[in-house]
């Protein structure tokens, strides 16, 4: 298992870390390190996410509103179509036994409560949304990707027309 990124604050002449206890367990010194800079994502622009997602959500015409009971359930499931997924696939004996299979998976926990899975002959292929967590999805740039893609999804299942750049 990769061990969590160590912290550092720039005092205008050196890096200090967060945790000096952890660097000196994981660092030798006289070494040579390489270092980026990765950009933590702002509650704002995490927020910004949310509250458009749910108004999204809130204007979905009747036939949608019913696939999608909550902004949650639309929100994995554009993650999920535009890319931003965990994949599973298992192969069965046979169609019937795959059958089987598809209508045993079920969540493994309340947080991962929404998955689509389909069947191709004996093989049953589960997609669940990936997590946007900042944990899992650290950098600002890629949470970002992520929040783009799911909001121009759920625009183009309202209809709605990006704007053009001029």
């Amino acid at each position: 298992m990769t061990a969590a990124p160590m912290v550092f604050t720039w005092n205008g002449e050196a890096l200090l870390p967060r945790h000096p206890r952890i660097a000196d367990e994981r660092l030798v010194v006289g070494e040579i390190y390489r270092c980026d800079v990765i950009e933590e994502r702002s509650i704002a622009t995490h927020s910004h996410f949310f509250a458009s997602l749910h108004d999204k959500w809130m204007s979905l015409p009747d036939h949608l509103a019913i696939q999608f009971p909550t902004p949650e359930s639309l929100r994995k499931h554009a993650l999920i179509m535009t890319g931003f997924r965990r994949e599973r696939k298992f192969v069965a004996s046979s169609e019937k036994e795959a059958r089987k299979l598809a209508a045993f998976l079920r969540p493994q926990s309340s947080e991962d409560d929404y998955a689509i899975i389909s069947l191709h002959g004996n093989v049953v292929v589960e997609w669940k949304a990936a997590s946007q967590s900042r944990k899992a999805m650290p950098e600002k740039g890629q949470f970002q990707r992520s929040k783009v893609a799911v909001l121009e999804y759920v625009d183009d299942m309202l209809g709605i027309e990006k704007a053009n750049a001029a």
